[in-house]
């Protein structure tokens, strides 16, 4: 990691990024959660760091990386809460965290040891020993949840394919009723089109996103 210069300051966002290891797309996230607030040059709009902006970086980085919540991080920096209590309450959860893991690949070693194949597996037998487990606290997967969350983006993506159908189906009808010039017809139907093309490209990611299980993009670096 670079050393940060002595009275550097009002640095672009390329030279943070490179000083930090942190990429623009994660220091602009972490702008919008308001852990920083870099000023803004009155000239040409820039965003313009400092010397704290960095330092303020590192910390969040070294904090993110030990899987530390970005709320968490916010009381830290308002000063609504210490280290030593952000570190103990987070150690709590690590070792939760470790008991699940703990408890996940004994039944990951009783289907591994159990020689049976996919298509005959004993389903039930290893679903309720998880039930079992979940009594007890130990914490799986929600599928439902996670089937929620992605069809809200793609009922969410319908509406908007429909609506931008229903324009260019409306303008084909207009013209057919009172002719419209051609350049302006193709300008009327294209404008939708790209709309349903950026809404298909952005379902796209969005999946991508809940399949991975990654909600939050400032965790990778």
């Amino acid at each position: 990691m670079q050393s940060l210069a002595e009275g550097v300051v009002d640095m672009r966002i390329n030279k943070v990024e490179e000083l930090v290891g942190i990429t623009k797309k994660n220091i602009r996230f972490y702008e919008e959660k308001g852990l920083l607030a870099p000023n803004r040059n009155a000239e040409n709009g820039y965003r313009e760091y400092s010397d704290e902006d960095v330092m303020m970086l590192r910390k969040i980085k070294l904090l993110r990386q030990l899987s530390v919540p970005i709320e968490e991080i916010l009381k830290l920096k308002a000063g609504y809460l210490t280290l030593e209590d952000c570190m103990r309450r987070h150690t709590i959860f690590l070792d939760r965290e470790e008991k699940n893991l703990k408890q996940k690949k004994s039944i990951c070693t009783l289907l591994e040891e159990s020689g049976e194949q996919f298509t005959s597996i004993d389903t039930e037998k290893y679903l309720l020993q998880m039930e079992e487990m979940e009594r007890e606290g130990v914490k799986f997967m929600n599928v439902e949840h996670v089937d929620r969350k992605r069809k809200a983006p793609i009922m969410a993506a319908i509406v908007m394919i429909l609506l931008m159908a229903a324009i260019i189906g409306l303008m084909i009808w207009a013209s057919g009723t009172d002719p419209i010039p051609l350049p302006v017809l193709i300008i009327f139907v294209t404008i939708p089109l790209i709309i349903i093309v950026g809404i298909l490209m952005a379902l796209k990611e969005r999946i991508k996103q809940i399949e991975g299980g990654e909600e939050d993009a400032a965790s990778k670096y």
